[in-house]
């Protein structure tokens, strides 16, 4: 039983960290799109940058979301202390980041 709870807990980890990876792709092609449009149809102004960084962000924010879930399923499986203290040094790190970046987000958003 106990094998099987690490391995569903390891492809869970693999699938958070695909996940992870499909929302920065396609929040990067949109950011990408929405400013090559907006670029070629309108003159560009800092509207048109601040909608395509925002669509970036709020993408990046949702991936570091998943990296998170995923490297604690991945600690979860065979922890050490020494797994630990790397988890909570990746989590802490994401968790500013993301508090940083949601923090812009809002700003940006308060300018509209």
């Amino acid at each position: 039983m106990h094998d099987l709870v690490k391995t569903v807990a390891y492809y869970a980890a693999t699938v958070l960290e695909g996940i992870a990876v499909l929302f920065i792709l396609v929040g990067v092609a949109g950011a990408v799109l929405i400013y090559v449009r907006k670029t070629f149809l309108v003159k560009t102004d800092y509207r048109i940058m601040a909608h395509s960084r925002n669509h970036l962000g709020h993408s990046l924010s949702l991936a570091l979301e998943f990296l998170i879930g995923a490297d604690i399923l991945r600690t979860a499986i065979s922890p050490s202390w020494e797994d630990v203290g790397k988890l909570a040094a990746i989590v802490g790190i994401r968790t500013v980041l993301n508090f940083f970046l949601l923090r812009e987000l809002k700003h940006m958003d308060a300018m509209e």
